[in-house]
């Protein structure tokens, strides 16, 4: 499974990347200090925070936080309970240890494809 994002600079801060929903999960665990939470905890937290007449699947939060944590910006573990098995998340990076990796992979995709025009760039905004 593959995380895409979409760069979009008239947005604030992580929302340049992020859904909103997906900003409002991860921030569950950065802002709220969420630890050990299964899907549902996260999906509650969202779907509270979306306001009066938004929603938001609960498969949809399950196939963000399987992500994330395929990235290693969450880790999972597996415990057993109440109609099977299922994952409990934990944060693994925290926010500015998420905004480096953003920044990165957006730099290092430029780098790849845009090279010299980046290197020029980038050389251009340290001065």
């Amino acid at each position: 499974m593959t995380w895409r994002f979409i760069f979009d600079p008239s947005q604030p801060g992580l929302r340049k990347v992020l859904k909103e929903h997906e900003e409002l999960a991860l921030r569950y665990f950065w802002d709220e200090g969420a630890e050990d939470v299964i899907s549902r905890d996260v999906w509650t937290y969202v779907s509270g925070k979306l306001g009066e007449g938004r929603t938001i699947s609960r498969g949809t939060i399950i196939k963000f936080l399987k992500v994330m944590d395929e990235l290693g910006i969450l880790e999972s573990r597996e415990i057993s309970g109440k109609g099977g098995r299922y994952p409990k998340y934990t944060t693994k990076m925290d926010e500015k240890e998420f905004q480096r990796h953003i920044a990165r992979t957006i730099i290092d995709s430029l780098m790849r494809d845009l090279s010299q025009i980046t290197t020029k760039v980038l050389k251009e905004l340290m001065n």
